[in-house]
């Protein structure tokens, strides 16, 4: 049984959430990546940012419908998902658009666990830890590359 610590990638492009979004861009091109981890000022994973994290920065915002009563305004839709939608849009840095909530996996996990996760999470990279250091990254190539072993 193969595991992620085999197979993952150990050369690590990581941010901070000070990195720029024209700085970010930037890496995503010029090391061709889509999944870059953020970690804070003493390398603790923060979370990660996407391509997908990136490009939707480009995207139409949608405003709340609301309907107005007398005095009072009332969401039909959630205003807390528009303040995070609009702050994602505006972003001019990775901690405005960084995703904090991600699953990770160990390097002695089997390969198979860093497919589940990516195949139900609908990500395309996870992050590895040993313990509570980041050690690599496995993505979608990193699997694919073992079925042409």
């Amino acid at each position: 049984m193969q595991t992620v610590g085999e197979i993952m990638t150990t050369q690590l492009i990581t941010v901070t959430t000070e990195t720029s979004v024209r700085e970010l861009a930037n890496l995503f091109t010029t090391h061709r990546v889509g999944s870059i981890p953020v970690v804070d000022g003493t390398g603790n994973l923060l979370g990660i940012v996407t391509e997908t994290d990136l490009v939707g920065q480009d995207k139409s915002l949608h405003i709340p419908t609301v309907i107005s009563l007398f005095d009072w305004v009332i969401y039909l839709e959630s205003d807390k998902k528009f303040e995070k939608e609009l702050k994602k849009v505006t972003g001019q840095s990775v901690g405005d658009i960084f995703t904090r909530d991600i699953v990770t996996v160990a390097s002695g996990d089997p390969v198979s666990r860093a497919a589940d996760i990516m195949t139900e999470q609908r990500v395309n990279a996870v992050p590895v830890m040993d313990g509570k250091k980041l050690v690599g990254i496995v993505s979608r190539i990193d699997l694919i590359r073992t079925m042409n072993s």
